[in-house]
């Protein structure tokens, strides 16, 4: 069994030249259009309710914010530290064009020259899954990471989708993870997925 035994606010950086020393590619990078339930979901996965701050203004928040993150596999007694990275939302449109601008390359910046983070987590409301703004991001993601990074898709809100609409997206998306923060559906899946991702070949306990 895998489970996050703690995780806590590390620092928040304007932009990747100003983020933090990291020697490991250990980072886990969340992106999503605003009000997607980014925030929520992390919250969730570490069973803290205000890890990441839920903004009642989506769009607001523009600083890339790190988590530090301790993994236990309780099965081998092993523990690994992650780094969550929560990156601003991107595609509101009620932000200025200027602010979005720079906003949006900044983001772009740090998702091509950010080396240590090992995997994507691209979240997507599940009852809009094909808005082109998030077909875009998909389509950058694919053709700036790196051999050794990983990009995984979310779904969420699934609880909103009715029986035959939850069966429909899983067939056309059958790689994703399809969660719900309010039911707890799909976290133990998403924790599995993230710790396999990053240290399936390496199980070396940290000194903590």
């Amino acid at each position: 069994m895998i489970e996050i035994i703690d995780a806590s606010f590390e620092t928040s950086a304007p932009n990747v030249k100003l983020s933090p020393a990291n020697e490991y590619q250990n980072e886990v990078a969340f992106m999503a259009r605003s009000n997607v339930g980014k925030s929520s979901l992390l919250n969730a996965l570490a069973n803290r309710k205000s890890l990441a701050k839920v903004s009642s203004t989506p769009g607001k928040t523009r600083l890339i914010n790190y988590f530090k993150v301790i993994f236990l596999d309780r099965e081998n007694s092993i523990k690994n530290e992650a780094k969550f990275v929560d990156l601003p939302g991107f595609g509101y449109a009620k932000v200025s064009k200027s602010i979005k601008a720079d906003w949006e390359k900044n983001l772009t910046d740090f998702i091509s020259s950010r080396k240590q983070i090992k995997l994507f987590i691209h979240l997507i409301d599940a009852r809009h899954p094909h808005l082109d703004i998030d077909n875009s991001v998909f389509e950058f993601l694919e053709q700036n990471i790196t051999p050794d990074q990983v990009i995984l898709q979310i779904f969420t809100k699934i609880d909103k989708l009715n029986q035959k609409e939850q069966v429909a997206l899983k067939r056309e998306f059958p790689h994703a993870i399809f969660v719900s923060n309010t039911k707890k559906r799909g976290l133990s899946k998403l924790s599995d997925t993230i710790y396999n991702t990053l240290f399936k070949r390496e199980h070396v306990e940290d000194s903590l």
